[in-house]
């Protein structure tokens, strides 16, 4: 039989080697070929020697300097005069502030009192009203309070400077301000060191504000305008710690942490390489024993949902005490080895059971799943899949369900609270009676309701199925009355879904079929009437003939294009709108006015009924004219000869101004007349006329451009255009 040690001299090499990475993945770039002057606190401790380095000693701020830059912007100056609220409120908190003061001494008749606090009201009010009357007053005001803020700071810093050369004393440097040509010194960078740097041409801020007490310029409510925060200087020259310096100074503390923790995991990386060796020489060994695991009777009982349960706590174990051993090395290493190294190997040993617990779950869990089969079978038997079994089983009836559901809670809350009330020392018959009385109308309520629920489940299938005409009963208000109503809404929104469905594709394909047909027409005649202008042998009236037919039907096809093109702007929104008041009245009768001419030759006669004032509203009155003109054409190309025309413009009852246009067709139009909206839709489906169908389209897209309404009402064969607009 295998020795129990060679596999768990197998697993502890493995924990280790993990441990290993674990730590070499997280600080292994920190220690890894670096120094501790390339280390992150040096760095920092760099950092701030060079951050304030400007500040405090090549450019020592003196009170005088800030001075000379203070400004006070008008905001300023406005922000001061109002801070406590307009003229007339301040001088009313004054004199409210006094008068009770004023009066106390009046009562006790101390004049000189009274006389006092009268003075001192008046020059407060005096001051107040100063301060709205003259802004270079107010300036001063500002100005005053601004140079006792740079006084307060100026101490600060100065105190700061001494701290900064105490704390910084280690650091040695030559510096050369470019520009100036000015050197600082402090120290002998001559000396031998442990640190250099040399800048060329290393930017620095020089800036006469510290970053310490710089809230002390810019947290308060009075604001000093400074631009010397951010100005930099570039430097050449040396800084350099020196060994003799080095040896007083605490920033070498951290010189000294940093090799002990480098040579430490150094030894545990190079350990860990070790480890990782034994580990897969007793790797074999260590699989046997786990394997001889399964053979327990105990460990086999565990269902798999349990075992990752505990892998999972276990894992989280294992991970807490890897980052307990590698706190224990980086951060907790002291002067007293002793008692460190009793410390990191009694952490050290908790990881190492811990792991050992972890990793023979892993194998022992993966040895478990490892084929589809297994998965298969050991979550089928796991907890979680049986309880999971037993809701199904228990949802095969949903009525019972419920039902169940219901029961349970009910009788844990009736229960509960007889127990609460036997606790409590009620009276149980009492509780019994008040549940009997509620509970049984509860129960037939509730058996109503589910009964009702069922219908409505069932007339949602037959929907679900195609069967839409037949409407769910809804009865009461209850929120199941609700849900069968917006079940109706539904079913009506399907049905009319499915008729837009069929009516979209219905005018998609005329769509395509009108298109095609207008536009071919003046294109086969164009290219018909361009090869017989390439016959030599036409006589030059002919060819003249031609011209004129090729232009008319060129001038025919670039209308149709021109108006496709407008009324796909329009439909779009991607089209300007100019609004303007404009008076309707007058537009109409002028638009109208322009067609009276051609209503005669078509033998139409004109009604027009206006009113007698002006109606106003905002229009773009270039597309308001085309809506008009539009309708007025479309009377001329579709109303029947020797009928009226009635054209009328009126306020409505609600302040629209109402447009309509009336003529009796020479054509049968369908009963579905909004169709007639839809592009290159005609009265005449036989298509004789030259117009476009684009004509009612460009009309209702203008009126929805405006956002008002525009109708068609078709009686027989009167046809009717009502346009409504607000009017102002």
């Amino acid at each position: 039989m295998t020795k129990i040690w060679k596999p768990l001299l197998a697993l502890i090499c493995l924990t280790w080697f993990i441990f290993g990475v674990f730590t070499f993945s997280k600080i292994g770039y920190q220690y890894v070929g670096k120094s501790y002057f390339q280390s992150g606190n040096f760095q920092n401790e760099l950092d701030n020697f060079q951050a304030e380095l400007g500040p405090l000693v090549l450019n020592l701020p003196t009170a005088e300097e800030l001075k000379s830059k203070i400004t006070v912007s008008d905001n300023e100056v406005e922000e001061h005069r109002n801070y406590y609220g307009s003229l007339g409120t301040q001088i009313d908190n004054i004199k409210s502030q006094y008068e009770e003061k004023i009066q106390e001494a009046a009562d006790n008749n101390a004049n000189e009192l009274k006389t006092k606090l009268e003075n001192e009201r008046d020059a407060k009010i005096t001051d107040i009203t100063k301060n709205f009357e003259d802004d270079e007053y107010v300036r001063k005001k500002i100005v005053a309070q601004k140079g006792a803020l740079i006084d307060k700071y100026i101490k600060a810093v100065k105190d700061e400077a001494k701290d900064f050369a105490k704390n910084y004393n280690y650091f040695s440097y030559e510096l050369t301000n470019v520009e100036t040509g000015e050197t600082f010194e402090s120290g002998d960078i001559n000396d031998s060191n442990v640190y250099k740097t040399t800048y060329i041409h290393r930017p620095l801020r020089t800036g006469s504000i510290s970053n310490n007490s710089s809230h002390l310029l810019y947290g308060s409510d009075v604001y000093i305008e400074s631009d010397v925060l951010n100005e930099t200087s570039e430097y050449t020259g040396t800084i350099t710690i020196s060994k003799k310096a080095a040896q007083y100074a605490s920033v070498m503390d951290g010189y000294d942490q940093f090799k002990r923790n480098q040579y430490m995991f150094f030894v545990i990386w190079l350990t860990s390489l070790i480890a990782a060796f034994f580990a897969w020489k007793g790797r074999k060994e260590l699989l046997l024993v786990i394997g001889g695991l399964k053979e327990k009777e105990s460990l086999a009982k565990l269902r798999i949902d349990i075992q990752v349960v505990l892998l999972f706590i276990t894992g989280c174990l294992y991970w807490f005490c890897s980052q307990i051993a590698f706190e224990a090395i980086e951060y907790t290493y002291q002067y007293n080895y002793v008692r460190f190294l009793i410390d990191f190997v009694f952490k050290v040993l908790v990881l190492i059971v811990i792991s050992v617990a972890f990793f023979v779950q892993v194998i022992w869990l993966y040895d478990r799943v490892n084929t589809v089969e297994k998965l298969s079978e050991n979550v089928q038997d796991s907890y979680l899949w049986g309880i999971g079994d037993s809701m199904t089983d228990l949802f095969l009836n949903r009525s019972i369900a419920l039902h169940s559901i219901v029961l349970v809670a009910a009788a844990f809350f009736g229960g509960g609270s007889l127990v609460a009330t036997m606790v409590a020392g009620g009276f149980p018959l009492l509780v019994f009676g008040v549940c009997t009385i509620v509970g049984i109308p509860a129960m037939i309520v509730f058996l109503s309701k589910m009964g009702y629920l069922n219908r409505i489940m069932k007339d949602t299938k037959d929907m679900a199925e195609g069967r839409l005409n037949r409407d769910v009963k809804v009865k009461g208000k209850s929120p199941l009355a609700a849900h069968a109503e917006n079940l109706n809404h539904l079913r009506e929104g399907v049905r009319t879904s499915m008729h837009e469905q069929a009516k979209s594709e219905r005018l998609k394909t005329e769509l395509i079929t009108n298109v095609s047909h207008d536009l071919r027409t003046p294109l086969t005649s164009i290219i018909t009437y361009t090869d017989l202008l390439k016959n030599p042998d036409i006589t030059e009236e002919e060819r003249k003939q031609y011209i004129q037919i090729l232009d008319k039907k060129s001038d025919r096809l670039k209308v149709l294009i021109e108006d496709l093109f407008e009324v796909s702007k329009m439909a779009s929104g991607n089209i300007e709108l100019h609004r303007s008041r404009v008076d309707i009245t007058q537009l109409v009768q002028q638009a109208v006015g322009e067609h009276e001419e051609d209503l005669c030759k078509a033998r139409l006669d004109l009604r027009m009924s206006m009113p007698n004032d002006p109606i106003y509203a905002y229009v773009d009155g270039q597309k308001w004219w085309r809506l008009i003109d539009n309708l007025i054409v479309n009377v001329l190309k579709y109303a029947l000869e020797g009928t009226r025309v009635y054209v009328t413009l009126k306020r409505t009852a609600n302040g629209d101004a109402e447009f309509t246009v009336k003529n009796v067709a020479k054509y049968e139009i369908s009963e579905n007349a909004d169709e007639l909206f839809e592009r290159f839709k005609r009265a005449d489906a036989s298509r004789h006329t030259e117009g476009s169908g684009l004509g009612l389209a460009i009309a209702q897209s203008i009126v929805d451009l405006h956002g008002a309404r525009m109708s068609i009402d078709v009686d027989g064969d009167l046809f009717k255009v009502i346009v409504r607009i607000p009017a102002v």
